[in-house]
């Protein structure tokens, strides 16, 4: 393995541990508030409260900016230029302070009035709470993108680990102030307790932004106090980001459009999809996002050296091991989702109807996972190709087909509507951008992309099948009604599911498979 391998794959593993945790954390959070406070208006309200901090998040950092930074902070840095890399670095801090102190007071002073134009289903006293919540997680915004400017800087030379364990960070102190100072408040305010969930939420924002600006320091941090707008770095980046921030208005845009119909679903419902939600971006954060992560410097080196076969070669594969994990990930979790949500949440205030709701819905997310994963790749590719038109085009041409689906869907399905819309138009999406990547750099390798997916698909199918069985058979022994039968019918269904679709993968010597097996043989069984 060359030292560049080596690398790439330690920064994959360093990033998917801490996803893996960020994400565990994540689920642990959403049992501490169901418990507490069930899945009905005050989660409703929690979730809600998150739509217009993370507006300002995405619009200024989130979603563009290390598209569009990286690649040219990168270039600095590659030509020895660092004095002209920090200056670029503190003129885009700068502007985004700006931008962000304004956006923050003016959402604070017309929360009520924005609100009422998201969620105009809910009652006064409902929305009142949501714009109690918000008004706190606005503080949150701050440290997000300071956090996320330092995460750019640090990616550009090729450090993950600090922006991945920031997210570990952040979900232990959400859970920790929850579940320590949610009763409390409560018994204070009653009707506001779950605000300690959103006090936790800004202070899990400050642990993550410590932990980039310490390892921030380490790489010799240089701050300026410039405002050159002028600056032909600057004026790059800016270039670059416009299409993105075009891109991206239209699909807060589509979130709005899906929080607006939710807000006119029962009580509990759109708490329902959000939380169906984050059991779909599970594969695509752990391991999609990973995998784009890590080739993201590695693409944007050979583009910028013209090396396009390499290029096309990295893509494929990269590719290629985004189904490989993806698809199961999508048949298992159809196959498992209620037995899961059920011993994840079920108990407190949180019943089975709720169960039931959170496993509809995801059962029309899992359909587009695979999309979704291929997405952040194909993206990141023409992002390496400092290409950020093409990917918004599609981008909002999805959007588009997501919001006239949800407004379709959401009558005969209700919350599971909304999310079919989403799974759709996410297929969609991806397939504009292979076909839009395709006749950009040539051909990608796609006979074995699809025949990957073809075999990847076969072997779930017949992994989901056995999956089923088993959890059928362990309900029909043990029952499920006490928890230790619940984890028994989870935890065997998911293990005879994994250990089919391995052999299966083994037998048919496929390729991803053989390096999953290569990987954990390096990893645990080295000789001395």
């Amino acid at each position: 393995m060359t030292n560049e391998q080596h690398n790439t794959a330690r920064s994959a593993a360093i990033i998917t541990i801490s996803m893996i945790l960020a994400r565990i954390l994540g689920f642990v959070r959403d049992i501490a508030i169901y418990a507490q406070f069930g899945q009905g208006r005050y989660s409703d309200a929690y979730q809600a409260a998150f739509s217009i901090p993370d507006f300002i998040y995405m619009i200024l950092v989130g979603g563009g900016f290390s598209a569009a930074f990286i690649p040219v902070f990168s270039h600095y840095i590659a030509k020895n230029q660092k004095k002209e890399a920090w200056e670029v670095a503190s003129i885009v801090l700068n502007v985004i302070l700006i931008f962000l102190l304004v956006l923050i007071a003016f959402a604070y002073i017309f929360a009520p009035q924005l609100l009422h134009l998201i969620v105009k289903d809910f009652d006064a006293e409902k929305l009142n709470l949501t714009v109690f919540l918000t008004r706190i997680m606005l503080l949150q915004v701050i440290f997000m993108a300071l956090a996320g400017v330092a995460s750019g800087v640090l990616q550009s030379q090729h450090i993950f680990g600090p922006t991945a364990w920031g997210g570990v960070v952040y979900n232990f102190a959400i859970i920790v102030i929850g579940v320590c100072f949610g009763g409390f408040i409560e018994s204070l305010f009653p009707g506001y307790g779950i605000a300690a969930f959103s006090i936790g939420v800004v202070i899990g924002a400050l642990g993550n932004f410590l932990i980039q600006w310490f390892s921030l320091r380490k790489v010799g941090m240089h701050y300026v106090p410039s405002l050159n707008l002028r600056h032909p770095g600057f004026k790059k980046i800016v270039i670059l980001m416009v299409p993105v921030l075009i891109g991206l208005s239209a699909n807060e845009l589509s979130l709005f459009v899906n929080l607006r119909l939710a807000s006119g679903l029962d009580d509990g419902l759109l708490s329902a999809l959000r939380t169906a939600q984050r059991f779909m971006q599970l594969p695509i954060s752990i391991f999609a996002i990973s995998i784009a992560m890590t080739l993201f410097p590695v693409l944007n080196q050979e583009a910028a050296q013209n090396k396009m076969a390499e290029f096309r070669n990295h893509y494929a594969t990269g590719m290629r091991n985004i189904l490989f994990i993806c698809i199961p990930c999508s048949v298992l979790l159809t196959v498992l989702g209620t037995p899961v949500i059920r011993l994840l949440f079920e108990g407190g205030r949180f019943t089975p109807t709720n169960t039931t709701a959170t496993a509809f819905t995801l059962n029309f997310y899992v359909i587009g996972i695979f999309a979704q994963g291929g997405i952040h790749l194909t993206s990141r590719a023409f992002y390496a190709l400092q290409n950020t038109y093409t990917p918004v085009k599609m981008a909002v041409i999805g959007i588009g087909i997501n919001i006239a689906l949800s407004i379709l869907l959401l009558s005969p399905l209700a919350q599971g509507g909304l999310a079919l819309a989403y799974s759709i138009a996410g297929i969609v999406n991806l397939g504009l951008l292979l076909i839009a990547l395709r006749r950009k750099i040539g051909l990608l390798n796609g006979r074995a992309i699809l025949y990957t997916a073809l075999k990847t698909l076969a072997i779930s199918l017949a992994a989901g099948l056995f999956a089923w069985f088993a959890a059928y058979g362990s309900e029909m022994v043990f029952g499920i009604t006490a928890k230790w039968a619940q984890a028994v019918q989870a935890t065997i269904g998911g293990i005879i599911g994994l250990i089919i679709f391995f052999v299966l993968a083994k037998l048919l010597k496929m390729k991803e498979a053989e390096a999953f097996f290569a990987r954990i043989k390096r990893r645990f069984f080295r000789s001395t």
